[in-house]
Parts: C-alpha cells; sequence; structure tokens
C-alpha cells in the first residue's frame, strides 16, 4: 500500500512539474520585443535632407502580432509602414500603418507578421518609415533592432 502511495505522489509531482513548464514555454512564446524608435531622414536611403523627425514604439509578439504607433514633426505624412529590409536597403512593406490622426499612424488592429517576417525582425532586418509627398520613398525612417 506504501507503494503505491509514493507512485501517486511521484506522479502528482511530475504532473505539477510538467505543468509549471508549459506555462512557462508558453508565456516565453508569447513574449514580445518591444522597440522605441527616433526615425530621422539620415536614416533613409538614400538620406533625406529634412527638418522633419519622428518617434514611437513598435512592439511584435511571440505570436507575430504587431502594435505600433509612430508620430513626425516637420512634415505632412501621406504613409508609414513596416518593411523588411537591412540597414542601409530598401525592402518590400510588410506592415502598412494606419494613419489615426495628423501625422500619427498606428497598426491596425489584427496587424500580425508572417513567420519569415518575424524572423527577420528579430535578425534586425526591419524598418519603420514615414512617407510625404516631397518624399514619395520615404521621409524618415528607423530600423528596428530585432531581439
Amino acid at each position: 500500500m506504501k507503494s503505491i502511495a509514493k507512485v501517486g505522489s511521484a506522479a502528482a509531482i511530475t504532473a505539477m512539474a510538467l505543468s509549471s513548464g508549459c506555462s512557462m514555454m508558453q508565456n516565453t512564446m508569447h513574449a514580445g520585443h518591444s522597440h522605441q524608435v527616433s526615425l530621422t531622414g539620415a536614416s533613409e536611403v538614400p538620406p533625406v535632407a529634412t527638418g522633419a523627425a519622428g518617434s514611437g514604439r513598435v512592439t511584435v509578439g511571440g505570436d507575430c502580432s504587431v502594435t505600433a504607433r509612430i508620430a513626425v514633426t516637420g512634415m505632412t505624412a501621406t504613409a508609414a509602414h513596416i518593411h523588411q529590409g537591412a540597414t542601409g536597403a530598401n525592402g518590400p512593406v510588410i506592415v502598412p500603418l494606419t494613419k489615426s490622426g495628423d501625422n500619427v499612424f498606428t497598426a491596425p488592429d489584427g496587424a500580425r507578421m508572417t513567420p519569415e517576417q518575424c524572423s527577420a525582425f528579430r535578425s534586425g532586418m526591419t524598418y519603420v518609415n514615414v512617407h510625404s509627398d516631397a518624399h514619395k520613398g520615404g521621409e524618415v525612417r528607423a530600423q528596428l533592432k530585432g531581439s
């Protein structure tokens, strides 16, 4: 009878350890990376001589969900995006941002990167930039540092 009680206790301890490990793994999988960014014309490709500047925060969750808020001054912004591309290179739009106020852009509800894009983000191979009529390719930019 004592050996059955010991086996039952061992099973309970094992179940608790596995449950705890799964909870920790789930929390790690959903942890995000948040970046405060400063956008400048000098970071654009090619560099832009401008008095405009921007700042904000971009967060990419462990599930590749995206939240972002970018605000700019000194320009009339027409669009903003998160692109895939290395420092010094241009790349395709992967998350279009939505204008939510005067010169303020946010990621739309439900914005998400693909697993490949999320991997590029973690490797520092994404950037955010803001466009204007004067600089259609982008007036200010900041590289996202990844994880």
